[in-house]
């Protein structure tokens, strides 16, 4: 029997063992991002709106930082992700184990986005290179670079967030028929797949994504530091990307891409008040992710890790819920883009709205039909039920994975 046969996943297995207890602080942090991620897919099945809220033309604030408060979601998983794979190896998952366990696991997450993730999305055939397939991708990639020492995996991670902004002037059309490629790599867009027939769409991109993820594999270094210490190192860490994005968003130097079709790119131009001023400044480009929208993320995400560290759930009912959520992301995942399409079916009908945008594709083929859609603080409302619903199926399946050992927990 193969190693696989035994749980050796990021998420079960050796993070079981007694003496090395799973780090509540980061299981917390995934349980709040994944959360806030449903509210921005069940606004875009919901609204009635047809223009993307990072439109500074159009939206206002309370829709722009519906979506901005989800920007924190991508950068965050994907540095969790490093971070546990290291977890995983400092609990006795060797570097041969890890990287067949990251390229197999890698793979799996490509087939599933594309088949069962995909559908739920469109309810059609549909093929979308979105976060859990650059999750995939990335792992493959890192199944080889964590065989590095951590200092050269750091070294790898770092340079890559903070160099690839310096890709963004080259274009898929200088490299031919070879585009395709450099949409895989760095500039999102359209794959042709079959002539005429049926297109790959690629949202996220495997430059800087995996340099985000070996980040959080070497932080994870950070975390085996005695208590104190490591806080003050993530403090130290959060506050000055923080800083850092300010001054770079301030200047317009560097780190935000003027050549995207996409509404977050460009330099920072004050607006006519003061709220539209502070949205334009948070309105950075995150398709691929700039180094500006990875230091407004990333940073906030590692002051919250310091602030969580050291937390009690056993003290706090919220942080309990959202460590339920926490400890199966991908199980989570998968659920909550079905409920989120099926209940904005139902509530079309509920309300006698148009229906055939949402059996047929829905927000990714076409714009809100008219008659159809529904305000923030219905979707809000709606947010909340759908989140109080998943924590039942969360639960069981969370206690599952901990009472049983079954290879195939470790890649759901």
């Amino acid at each position: 029997m193969s190693t696989l046969s035994k749980p050796v996943s990021m998420e079960s297995g050796a993070q079981r063992s007694i003496s090395e207890p799973r780090l509540e602080s980061v299981d917390l942090l995934r349980g709040i991002i994944i959360v806030i991620m449903s509210l921005d897919h069940l606004r875009e099945y919901l609204t009635y709106l047809a223009f993307p809220p990072e439109n500074l033309s159009l939206t206002w604030p309370g829709l722009f930082f519906t979506r901005w408060i989800t920007h924190f979601c991508a950068p965050l998983f994907f540095f969790l992700a490093g971070t546990g794979a290291f977890l995983a190896r400092k609990r006795g998952l060797d570097g041969p184990r890890l990287s067949r366990f990251l390229w197999t696991r890698g793979l799996w997450l490509m087939v599933l986005e594309i088949t069962v993730i995909d559908f739920a999305w469109a309810f059609r055939p549909f093929a979308f290179a979105g976060v859990i397939w650059a999750l995939g991708l990335s792992m493959v990639v890192m199944a080889a670079v964590v065989r590095l020492p951590v200092r050269w995996v750091a070294a790898f991670g770092i340079a890559m967030v903070f160099l690839h902004s310096l890709l963004d002037p080259i274009q898929p059309e200088a490299f031919g028929r070879f585009d395709w490629l450099w949409k895989f790599a760095h500039a999102p867009g359209f794959i042709p797949i079959i002539p005429q027939r049926g297109i790959l769409l690629v949202l996220y991109v495997l430059v800087p994504w995996v340099g985000v993820m070996a980040a959080g594999f070497a932080f994870g270094a950070l975390l085996q530091l005695p208590a104190e210490k490591r806080r003050r190192v993530m403090a130290a860490i959060g506050l000055a990307a923080v800083a850092l994005f300010v001054a770079l968003r301030a200047t317009n130097i560097y780190g935000n891409p003027t050549n995207t079709p996409f509404p977050g790119a460009g330099p920072f131009v004050p607006q006519n008040s003061p709220a539209m001023s502070l949205v334009a400044f948070l309105n950075v480009e995150k398709y691929p992710p700039s180094l500006q929208f990875l230091l407004m993320t990333l940073g906030p995400g590692i002051l919250a890790l310091a602030a969580f560290d050291g937390i009690q759930s056993s003290r706090n009912a919220i942080a309990r819920v959202l460590i339920v959520f926490g400890r199966v992301p991908l199980f989570y995942y998968v659920i909550h883009i079905y409920a989120a399409h099926l209940i904005a079916l139902f509530v079309a009908l509920a309300f006698h709205q148009p229906t055939k945008r949402l059996l047929d594709g829905s927000y990714f083929v076409s714009p809100p039909e008219p008659g159809y859609g529904h305000h923030l603080p219905f979707i809000y409302l709606i947010w909340i039920l759908l989140n109080i619903a998943l924590y039942f199926p969360c639960r069981w399946y969370a206690e599952y994975k901990r009472t049983h050992r079954q290879w195939w927990l470790s890649y759901l």
